[in-house]
């Protein structure tokens, strides 16, 4: 089995490989210049990048090509989630309408920085880098993509600063952790325990309701919350996610199809939308052209 330092260390690699063909994709680079970056041989980079993606570099590129994510964005109607349901997969890339549910805190809950409240965390790999997880009692609480743990726990607790912490795992945090697997049929409901105006809560449900390998707008999401001319706050509720990956706001790019901004990194961004897309449609191929 593989060693949590080693999935870490193989994500920086996939991670430098992507901002390299990110940056050099208008020049076709081939699998031994993208090899020589990560300092692998061909052979060993192919090999580590389809174990992990699930497809080859070139495949995976295309899921982050413009012409993919305009797509999506221009088949919303019919898009490639549908064809999805047919599969052995059946509904699961509807993963957050059916097992993430939030619940707003109570003002007492978050009062004097979370003075009454009592949070674990732990500290856990994902086939994106190193996490952090707090919970509540009544759910998950945060959810980030950390550096360093030290670092990590300090953010932690300046958004909770009178809250008291335990550093501890809980069932609550390995169903989080199942997220991120292949197989989503025995996962339990995943509780999210948020502190946010009711304008943010409204926009991370709005976030929920994005599908699995699916991509949506900025300007979609102000259209389903019923701001439509409030594009810019909608962006800053949606930079203010608390909860990485299991409300997904890296599933939000910009209407021209390109990334737009996201707290983790864009390389993450980019690795996070391309290993969903290669999870559902591993043998999609993507049009030349969009009309």
């Amino acid at each position: 089995m593989e060693t949590l330092s080693n999935q870490e260390y193989d994500f920086k690699r996939i991670q430098n490989a992507i901002e390299f063909l990110q940056t050099h994709f208008k020049s076709q680079p081939n699998l031994d210049e993208v090899a020589e970056i990560v300092h692998l041989s061909p052979f060993h980079f192919q090999r580590m990048f389809k174990k992990w993606a699930g497809v080859s570099p070139k495949q995976f590129i295309q899921f982050l090509s413009l012409n993919y994510a305009k797509s999506l964005l221009a088949n919303k109607e019919n898009t490639l989630f549908n064809t999805s349901l047919e599969t052995g997969l059946s509904g699961t890339s509807r993963l957050h309408d059916l097992f993430v549910k939030i619940e707003g805190m109570t003002p007492g809950e978050y009062k004097n920085g979370g003075e009454n409240l009592i949070i674990e965390y732990s500290f856990s790999q994902s086939p994106f880098g190193e996490i952090i997880i707090g919970s509540t009692t009544k759910g998950i609480c945060h959810l980030a993509f950390i550096q360093n743990q030290e670092e990590g726990l300090n953010t932690l607790i300046q958004k909770y600063p009178k809250a008291k912490f335990s550093h501890s795992t809980n069932p609550q945090h390995e169903e989080v952790l199942k997220i991120f697997g292949r197989d989503w049929t025995q996962i339990s409901e995943i509780k999210l325990h948020l502190k946010g105006t009711s304008f943010q809560l409204k926009v991370w449900e709005a976030l929920l309701h994005i599908p699995l390998a699916e991509m949506s707008t900025y300007s979609d999401i102000a259209h389903k919350t019923g701001s439509p001319n409030a594009q810019r706050a909608i962006g800053s509720a949606i930079g203010d996610n608390p909860v990485a990956y299991l409300i997904p706001c890296h599933r939000v790019i910009r209407t021209s199809g390109e990334l737009g901004g996201y707290h983790w990194g864009l390389s993450r961004k980019a690795a996070i939308l391309g290993w969903e897309a290669s999870k559902i449609h591993p043998d999609t191929e993507i049009m030349e052209e969009v009309a």
